[in-house]
């Protein structure tokens, strides 16, 4: 390609032919890769000396450019992802001029930097929202690091990450924590101000991370007490403005701060209950794949990803192994992006012929071949799937009339019995399925059949609660009584907001529920109010403590389908706006 062409005409061209006439899936996921792509080899080149992209090597900034604060994410053993984003107008666009800009890195043994093992500079390119990604490499297994970050005459907050044990070495604990769901407008993310004090070895984030609604469209039953900035977002510069919010919060950028993230997505990065290119109500197939392609490149460039991950060809690679030891092996699954569409209209339905259709996937056929082959050749203590929607089944009907989520693996029954099966005949009896989405918390056991009580046990799953959505919360709902009789294998149920722990040896895994009795309002204590243990001896999930959780609603009128609703009401309010927006 000319050097003399520079990236805008490249991106200029790339709209005119593509955003003026209709275009399949494929072609413009393609274009839009090639596009990121080349951004990024363009920055590589400027840092090696070559090419001729403009860039400010003495930047000065109108305000703090670090507004986002830093992460560090994607542990391996020897090397980890140390990101930032300059930004100094966070909510328009992000303040930067357009032209990129250097950034300097630090990596150190201590927190006062006096003996620094790793330095360098990145380029951080307008195309890519001024954001960095570096993959510090050559560093020591299971050791603790401090990074910074700076640029002209200003330094970033400190981070601090820590890397995992080598693959294959014998590891007697690890302590970490999981989260989902934090709608913004929903409460304060106190939970993660109590994150940051544990003592974990990372995080990880199993999707939700924004949501797309516009101010007040999306609203919990405890009311709505903060509010998005901007309307429903639709394009690349919605979904980054939407991110910069979120991250403004103080909670959330001292968590990212305190550990490496491991992170997925769900839906709402993108738009509730969407199933590959598949929106979920009112667009057309091709103005849905454009949006889509602006949130994957938003998502990728706000949170510590490698370049692996960077939004190419006909999508984004999300799913990825990593092992801590021979303690365990973390599959991170993206149930979004390659899923058939929901069956029988989505909601909660009774099975149809279609939602039974064996061929029916949630994974995609890849990356199912993906988590069986790791799954066979894993010799790890606990084989883990680090993912989104709940796995084992869950009826809120009726023995007589039951009722399953479409958009949960109770809507992919023949893709969830494959990956039980597998299980089965490889002799496989550690399995942790880790969950968020539902916005409670749940503990169940994982069975080869749900109806039948003598069924093998093939694992656990320990779903999480949200951060925020969904609002203050309650111990129980209207529905849990009826909920756990019809389901026996589930055997925990809770719906305050907070996140789980998980302390885990080669004999035991420990999950903690550490929840929140009210995110209206900030100063909120945290407690466990149930713990739960699993040792692969066949007899399953054992409570092995409870508490009360003061302050906290004892019951709520709430059932499962609230929350069904809500969405289906933000949508028709996004329907309202837009017909307006048509009248006038």
């Amino acid at each position: 390609m000319n050097n003399e062409r520079s990236i805008d005409d490249l991106i200029r061209k790339f709209n005119e032919e593509n955003l003026k006439r209709d275009i399949d899936r494929r072609s413009f996921l393609s274009g839009a890769g090639k596009i990121a792509g080349f951004s990024l080899a363009l920055a590589m080149a400027q840092s090696l000396g070559v090419g001729n992209l403009k860039v400010d090597a003495a930047p000065k900034f109108s305000k703090y450019p670090f507004t986002l604060g830093v992460a560090s994410g994607d542990p391996l053993s020897d090397s980890v992802v140390l990101w930032t984003r300059l930004a100094p107008d966070p909510l328009n666009g992000g303040g930067m001029p357009n032209h990129a800009v250097p950034v300097k890195w630090e990596l150190a043994a201590d927190e006062h930097f006096r003996k620094v093992v790793k330095h360098g500079t990145e380029i951080a390119v307008p195309e890519l929202a001024h954001s960095v990604h570096v993959e510090a490499e050559g560093l020591m297994p299971d050791t603790i690091y401090y990074y910074r970050f700076k640029s002209g005459n200003e330094l970033s907050p400190i981070g601090k990450t820590k890397t995992l044990p080598p693959a294959g070495a014998k590891v007697s604990g690890l302590s970490f924590a999981f989260a989902s769901c934090q709608q913004y407008e929903h409460g304060f993310f106190t939970a993660y101000q109590h994150m940051a004090k544990e003592n974990l070895d990372f995080v990880i984030h199993l999707g939700d991370y924004i949501y797309e609604y516009g101010p007040n469209e999306y609203i919990s039953p405890s009311g709505n007490v903060r509010h998005h900035s901007g309307p429903e977002i639709i394009s690349l510069e919605d979904y980054r403005n939407r991110h910069a919010q979120y991250k403004s919060d103080q909670y959330l950028r001292e968590a990212h701060a305190a550990f490496p993230w491991v992170v997925t997505w769900d839906d709402h990065e993108v738009e509730n209950n969407y199933a590959a290119g598949i929106p979920e109500k009112g667009q057309s197939a091709e103005a849905f794949i454009k949006r889509r392609a602006a949130a994957y490149q938003a998502y990728y460039e706000h949170m510590p990803l490698r370049l692996s991950s960077m939004p190419n060809g006909d999508g984004m690679q999300l799913y990825r192994e990593f092992s801590y030891g021979s303690l365990a092996s973390f599959l991170v699954l993206d149930s979004r992006q390659y899923r058939d569409d929901q069956a029988n209209g989505d909601g909660s339905k009774p099975h149809t012929p279609e939602s039974l259709e064996p061929a029916r996937t949630l994974l995609g056929n890849e990356q199912e071949q993906w988590v069986e082959s790791n799954l066979a050749s894993s010799n790890a203590h606990w084989n883990v799937l680090a993912q989104q929607v709940f796995f084992a089944q869950r009826n809120f009907g009726t023995s007589a009339s039951p009722k399953f989520s479409m958009d949960a693996w109770d809507g992919y029954p023949a893709a969830r019995q494959r990956l039980a099966d597998f299980a089965a005949s490889n002799n496989i009896g550690n399995l942790i399925v880790l969950t968020g989405d539902v916005h409670a918390s749940w503990a169940s056991n994982i069975l080869t059949d749900y109806n039948d009580p003598n069924a093998k046990l093939i694992g656990a799953e320990f779903v999480g609660t949200s951060i925020t959505s969904g609002g203050n919360g309650s111990d129980v709902r209207a529905d849990t009584e009826k909920t756990l009789a019809e389901n026996p294998h589930i055997k925990f149920f809770n719906n305050y907001r907070g996140y789980v722990r998980c302390q885990v040896t080669p004999e035991q895994w420990r999950a903690d529920y550490r929840v929140l009795p009210f995110v209206t309002e900030p100063g909120a204590d945290v407690s466990t109010r149930a713990s739960f243990v699993f040792e692969k001896d066949q007899a399953g999930l054992k409570q092995v403590s409870a508490s009360a959780v003061p302050q906290g609603a004892g019951i709520s009128s709430e059932v499962e389908e609230d929350r069904h609703h809500a969405h289906s009401r933000a949508h028709e309010k996004q329907l309202k706006k837009k017909r307006e927006k048509v009248l006038h």
